[in-house]
């Protein structure tokens, strides 16, 4: 990593992983170029100015305004979230000015399990970042994903997994199938790491901790005093099963997260085939990862 001071330009730095991975830069004495849409609220750009960034307005439909926003960064960050208007549309314009720019290195979107090894059609926003991946890798920028399991803050509730109410450990198949999962502040402050790296490799897999269902289990009774036991929804086939009808029954949304994709990617997990097969947590030195324990604690305390 190189000792002068670099610029980053930040694609979805109003949404909660961008805003702290603007942070992370910042901490790093990074000049974070926060691009936004014209018209963004003033109460947005000062959280945004609050990190450090400074927020510049762009119309991404404008290629020539776009490559000149972009002229002069060291690396291309997209923590943009959404759909094919999003992560194709969108991320693909921000792409082509990267390269009109002359920006060497590009970190797209792809903050996931291990897509690469999962099957085509089994996970929609999956097959979205494989789309965006064989476009990239077809032009002359360097890009490096930052491939991180499941964010661990999920944990507290917003996916299906840990039920305190009625003290289960919901999972699909094997129980002790390992999933991999980090917290948003570890990925947001290793993706800045990663931005400053010029011999970033392809991918770079990280995990904050590593455990099954079986492990959440032992933890949760360990931090409530309560026994947790395991809750066996059934097996992959069956998840499929009903991942079919979800989809089936539920309205056309431009949502990135129906109920039906939270089960796909729920899916990849529990099938393992979307883990990660070897990590990259020591490639920028030792730190402190946040454990599932460490996510769990807080949550498990207001669950009593």
């Amino acid at each position: 990593m190189s000792d002068t001071v670099q610029t980053v330009a930040l694609v979805g730095a109003t949404g909660d992983l961008g805003h702290r991975i603007a942070a992370a830069l910042s901490r790093k004495g990074v000049v974070v170029q926060a691009l936004i849409r014209v018209g963004t609220s003033v109460e947005k750009q000062a959280r945004l100015r609050a990190t450090g960034a400074t927020p510049v307005e762009v119309d991404f439909g404008n290629a020539a305004a776009l490559k000149t926003a972009l002229t002069g960064a060291a690396c291309v960050v997209s923590s943009l979230n959404g759909l094919e208007p999003t992560i194709l549309g969108l991320q693909g314009r921000l792409l082509d000015a990267a390269v009109a720019a002359g920006v060497p290195r590009f970190i797209p979107s792809d903050f996931s399990l291990d897509f690469t090894r999962t099957r085509p059609g089994d996970n929609r926003n999956m097959d979205l970042r494989r789309a965006f991946m064989a476009r990239i890798d077809a032009s002359p920028i360097h890009a490096t994903s930052i491939l991180n399991g499941a964010f661990a803050d999920l944990l507290t509730g917003e996916a299906p997994i840990v039920l305190p109410k009625i003290r289960r450990i919901l999972y699909w198949g094997d129980a002790d199938q390992a999933l991999d999962f980090t917290a948003k502040d570890d990925v947001a402050a290793y993706t800045a790491d990663a931005a400053l790296d010029a011999a970033a490799p392809r991918f770079l897999r990280i995990a904050g901790d590593v455990v099954s269902a079986r492990d959440l289990a032992i933890t949760m009774q360990r931090l409530t005093g309560d026994p947790y036991k395991l809750f066996r929804a059934g097996g992959i086939g069956l998840l499929s099963a009903v991942i079919t009808i979800a989809r089936t029954l539920t309205p056309k949304t431009d949502t990135p997260f129906p109920v039906w994709q939270g089960m796909q990617y729920m899916r990849d997990m529990s099938s393992g085939r979307g883990k990660l097969a070897s990590l990259d947590n020591d490639r920028y030195g030792t730190r402190a990862w946040t454990r599932a324990e460490d996510v769990l604690a807080p949550f498990a305390a207001s669950n009593p």
